[in-house]
């Protein structure tokens, strides 16, 4: 079926319709990363917008459930250049048009994705239309493209009761720390029999809650147990301190990726993940060692809210690590200031500077805004990171607190997995706070 993607200064591009057959408008942006499109699909971050993906082609190894980021795909259309019919890969539990169908993600093959992307460098961000209907009229879609907004999008992507995810006791529970998957062959063929049936399934929703109500870290990513563990990076239990306690972690769930719970989990962390708008009080008072801030979609100023309660983090004294959107709001809550950034970060292989060591690692980003490092106060934190590309600030240091925050993705699968290490020193901080 013939689908047009209209973009707000008048530009059409035609294609073929992919995935669910309804008309969607949408904030469009690209991510330049190679792989990882399982990730790119489910991650909260991308609430509210539609993403160009620039590599040519894309679903050539399928969708394994196991490597999902969220319990379902949260962008609002994918765009590609072609999407593979068949994945080549025995970890695949479904391919790219088939989850589209399933869950009712609307996109579009067949364009000029490099065209699309030139447009978005040199113009800027801007929202678009995906449709069907060959009869539109620009009078009435382009007024409609100008008054789009994503809105308050973290409300929508957070979870709505809190869950604890149980940290793991020993290396064992994690994966090989070197390795890869193994290829069963009657295993395969019963799985691919059972997810004929079901229609195959993700996340915590079809994990089983041990007697205390947890469900185990190793299930998070995925409900597929029967897929050989993932190679682990952690060496070393750093969340369980020498008498044996795992520290407790509190996760503010702002759309939060799984990853980042995992990657607690995995160091020996007890993680608690909590819905976006619960009061910080209510946090504090269930003793969390370290509270995490996650990532999560659209313009940090709008919410108002949970910046009041991320003020009462910072004056609580409590060790504190924050990803992404949550970097930002702990910016704006010590009175900084963010802006939007022309055409965002989105991809895996945006370098970042280590301001003290000097050192540059490639890390994965999603964001389209950014903190201005010069409204931040000098005597209340200091640059850490920079991006070696465009000079926009990539993290702060809280001076006279056990505080530090990044705007890129330690957690990131499907990588690169450069500043992973950014856990095992949120939770040193941890540690040696209790001392």
């Amino acid at each position: 079926m013939k689908a047009f993607l209209i973009l707000e200064d008048g530009t059409v591009f035609t294609g073929s319709r992919i995935g669910a057959d309804r008309d969607v408008i949408s904030e469009i942006v690209f991510n330049t990363t190679m792989a990882g499109y399982p990730e790119v699909l489910t991650d909260p971050s991308y609430a509210g917008q539609a993403v160009c993906m620039t590599y040519p082609l894309i679903g050539n190894y399928g969708i394994c459930f196991d490597d999902c980021e969220s319990d379902r795909p949260w962008m609002d259309a994918l765009i590609v250049h072609e999407a593979a019919r068949v994945p080549s890969n025995f970890r695949s539990d479904i391919s790219l048009l088939q989850f589209m169908e399933k869950y009712d993600l609307p996109g579009i093959e067949g364009i000029d994705t490099r065209k699309l992307t030139k447009i978005l460098r040199e113009k800027g961000t801007m929202n678009g239309m995906i449709t069907s209907n060959a009869e539109f009229s620009m009078e009435e879609i382009l007024p409609q493209l100008k008054a789009y907004s994503c809105g308050r999008v973290v409300e929508k992507v957070t979870c709505r009761e809190k869950y604890m995810v149980k940290g793991a006791t020993s290396l064992a529970d994690n994966g090989p720390l070197t390795g890869s998957a193994v290829f069963h062959p009657e295993q395969f063929a019963e799985e691919q029999d059972r997810y004929a049936e079901d229609e195959g399934g993700i996340g915590p929703t079809d994990s089983v809650p041990d007697a205390a109500g947890c469900v185990h870290w190793a299930t998070v990513p995925g409900s597929h147990p029967e897929h050989e563990k993932k190679p682990s990076l952690v060496k070393k239990l750093t969340g369980i301190t020498g008498n044996g306690r795992h520290l407790r972690i509190a996760l503010m769930d702002y759309g939060a990726k799984r990853n980042i719970a995992a990657s607690l989990a995995a160091r020996g962390c007890d993680v608690t993940v909590y819905p976006a708008l619960t009061p910080a009080m209510e946090v504090l008072a269930d003793d969390p060692d370290g509270i995490m801030l996650s990532n999560g979609p659209g313009d940090p100023k709008e919410c108002t809210g949970i910046i009041r309660e991320i003020r009462k983090f910072y004056t609580s004294d409590v060790p504190i690590f924050a990803i992404c959107l949550g970097h930002q709001l702990m910016a704006l809550a010590t009175g900084a200031d963010t802006y939007k950034l022309k055409y965002g970060h989105r991809g895996g292989n945006h370098p970042v500077k280590d301001l003290e060591t000097g050192r540059v690692y490639i890390s994965s980003q999603n964001h389209g805004y950014a903190v201005d490092a010069a409204t931040v106060d000098p005597s209340v934190a200091v640059p850490a990171f920079v991006n070696v590309n465009d000079g926009t600030n990539e993290g702060l240091r809280y001076l006279d607190k056990d505080i530090f925050t990044v705007q890129f993705h330690p957690e990131a699968c499907a990588g690169p997995q450069d500043s992973d290490y950014l856990f095992d020193r949120f939770l040193a901080m941890v540690r040696a706070r209790k001392r």
